[in-house]
């Protein structure tokens, strides 16, 4: 076994690698950028190296700086994790020479399953069910045509080096395809450096279903199960699940025989995914193979029990596989949700700065219910502009999907971020959808229930109560304590009853409250006459400066989180986020009477959505432009976001130019 090991990645996958080595006693090194200096994993490992400025072009896509890094510290081998080199060909060849064995698959494999093309044949070799289509190179638009008129609409355009979405297109007629071959290839040929291009089948209500296989270098291969990857936005996956709601075990298990088949017909080994799409009806048909650990491999992990990372190092170290098909069995539900630093409210912008706050729900398992949290930062860290905006994979586990479902929804209550924006209450709106509850998912579940993107979300009516009655109970308590400093009542903490008005949005409410320090609180909700409509008893250890109201109201577990704002909270609950103003009586008469504070006036400015750096300036001062023309390009987080006019303007003042850093609500342009 290695004594020590490099993982050549940065972030969460950096830490879980580095998590499970400690657990097998190996060494570990971490290779960093100058903007990784502070990060949780560099403290983590054993040693680190610096390997180059922030750009990941200039560090950790760097083949020859980490082989250096590796050599200087004496690393046997090295852990690629996921994006960056882990499906490099040319990498895994470099080390080859340099005599440091690669924890992944033989070069081989990840050649001829990187190309889309190459990888399509060797499925069909190998009996795997393909999606029906052309698989030769395209070499213009009227050859696009006249395959995909063979085929049958609709039709999907690829890029053959393509991934994350990039140079691919559905059309639906003949004259889409024109447009569709020339943008993907256009595309294609920006982002990958090859222009190449295939059509196959769209497959409609299509799943995204995968099979996790382990392979070690004696000829052993199983699977694992599959996960569900259907919810996705912009073709990223954002909730993953196993297993899937979709299959039954006749499915599952033809599935895995054909993943299986294709991982022998490529001489495999170590952790790998096969990629199938599903329609409705089961038919299934192979998309590509992963040849690395796969982000979501945690659901897999808690549904079989076996650690993939400890799989692939011992793999890599020549063990054979100790666990056996008729081993492998899926206990429970497991899903996990990626947490990001983007804004769900402003088109899912990214969004940087210091975590001001962080304070994750507790990891553990607890009545039959597990919370793992797999993340790379800590509280006062920094989200950096230059790499992947995942804060976190929150992971949760039952015996069953609703029950896995329901303590996704409590744990991402528990999960408290400040400093930056991030998509929690979207996690949680999706976790509480109809669809998501019933199981009838399709990669088009975002864009059909979302078509205008994401709102937010008002309170429903038990939700307004459960809020009323946590502020309510806050308020209270703040108020026993003041009397307590200030010595009022004699200082004694007696049990005293007051009446507060609740302000909830739009929603005003009336409530008594009594109890308190020491004493559960009774809060009784009423009616505009006076008459008690609700009334309910709040169990709760919550203290002040606590961010979590967590407790019992009626019996039932309830977690809210909490910040002070001027005669109240924000409270967010559910994917909810609302402020609750706390008044007397007599306060909230006097509310009532104060002007509302209008909002300024910035039709006329363009503002930076999130915090970032001016690529380029399309306009410029005193240039008429039309509605939907692009007025500059800002880059954020490896994206680059493309700001267009929302109507016909004329650029009277530009405040910023190419090369400039902004701040989120930067002030770019000004209008006439």
């Amino acid at each position: 076994m290695f004594k020590k090991i490099l993982i050549a990645n940065r972030g969460e996958i950096a830490c879980r690698v580095i998590k499970t080595a400690r657990k097998m006693g190996i060494k570990t090194v971490a290779v960093y950028s100058e903007a990784d200096r502070d990060a949780v994993y560099v403290d983590m490992a054993d040693e680190a190296v610096l390997i180059g400025p922030a750009p990941a072009a200039e560090s950790y896509l760097v083949i020859k700086n980490i082989i250096a890094a590796a050599k200087e510290t004496g690393a046997e081998a090295i852990h690629p994790g996921y994006g960056f080199l882990s499906e490099n060909a040319e990498f895994a060849r470099a080390l080859a020479k340099a005599k440091i064995t690669f924890i992944g698959p033989p070069e081989k494999a990840i050649k001829v399953m990187g190309d889309k093309i190459a990888s399509k044949k060797f499925a069909a070799k190998a009996k795997v069910s393909t999606v029906p289509g052309h698989l030769g190179v395209i070499k213009d638009a009227k050859e696009a045509e006249k395959i995909a008129a063979e085929i049958g609409y609709p039709v999907m355009i690829k890029a053959s080096a393509g991934g994350g979405g990039k140079g691919m297109r559905i059309a639906y007629s003949k004259n889409e395809v024109a447009d569709g071959f020339a943008l993907s290839k256009s595309e294609a040929k920006s982002s990958f450096g090859d222009d190449r291009i295939f059509i196959e089948k769209f497959i409609e209500e299509p799943r995204h279903i995968e099979i996790q296989v382990m392979a070690d270098t004696h000829g052993n291969v199983i699977y694992l199960g599959e996960r569900e990857c259907s919810i996705q936005r912009r073709n990223q996956k954002v909730i993953e699940e196993a297993p899937s709601p979709l299959l039954d075990e006749a499915t599952r298990a033809e599935m895995g025989r054909q993943a299986v088949a294709l991982a022998q017909a490529v001489d495999y080994a170590s952790a790998g995914t096969v990629e199938f799409v599903a329609d409705k009806d089961k038919n299934f048909y192979f998309l590509e193979m992963n040849t690395r650990l796969q982000v979501e491999h945690p659901v897999t992990e808690l549904v079989t029990g076996i650690d993939l990372v400890e799989q692939m190092i011992r793999v890599a170290a020549g063990e054979k596989l100790k666990v056996k098909q008729e081993d492998i069995t899926l206990n429970g539900w497991a899903i996990e949700s990626r947490v990001y630093a983007e804004d769900p409210f402003r088109n899912f912008l990214p969004s940087t700065g210091r975590l001001t706050a962080y304070r994750p729900p507790r990891e553990g398992t607890y009545y039959g219910l597990t919370i793992r949290n797999d993340t790379g930062v800590a509280e006062g860290g920094e989200i950096s502009i230059y790499y992947d905006p995942m804060i976190a994979k929150l992971i949760t586990h039952g015996p069953d999907r609703d029950a896995a479902t329901d303590h996704m929804i409590r744990a991402l209550d528990a999960f408290y971020i400040d400093g930056i924006q991030h998509n929690i209450p979207f996690l949680s709106s999706l976790m509480q959808h109809p669809r998501w509850r019933s199981g009838e998912l399709t990669t088009g579940f975002l864009a059909e229930e979302y078509p205008d993107g994401f709102k937010p979300r008002a309170p429903d009516q038990e939700e307004a109560k459960t809020l009323t009655m946590v502020a309510a109970a806050i308020d209270h308590l703040g108020n026993q304590r003041r009397r307590e400093i200030t010595d009022q009542m004699g200082g004694d903490s007696v049990r005293f009853s007051a009446q507060r008005v609740v302000h909830l949005g739009d929603v005003v409410s009336t409530a008594n409250v009594a109890g308190g320090f020491g004493e559960d609180i009774e809060v009784v909700l009423l009616d505009d006459t006076g008459a008690e409509i609700e009334k309910a008893v709040l169990v709760s250890d919550w203290w002040f400066g606590e961010p979590l109201w967590s407790g019992e109201i009626n019996g039932v577990g309830t977690t809210v989180q909490v910040r002070p704002i001027l005669n109240g909270y924000d409270l967010s609950y559910r994917g909810i986020h609302v402020p609750a103003f706390v008044y007397t009586p007599r306060e909230a008469e006097l509310a009532a009477l104060m002007p509302v504070k209008e909002a300024p006036d910035t039709s006329k400015q363009l503002l930076c959505p999130m915090p970032g750096l001016v690529v380029a300036m399309h306009v410029e001062e005193g240039q008429s432009v039309k509605a939907g023309e692009a007025l500059c390009v800002v880059e954020a987080m490896k994206m680059e976001n493309i700001l267009r006019a929302e109507r016909d303007v004329t650029v009277t003042n530009i405040h910023a130019g190419a090369g400039d850093s902004l701040a989120v609500d930067a002030v770019i342009m000004e209008f006439e």
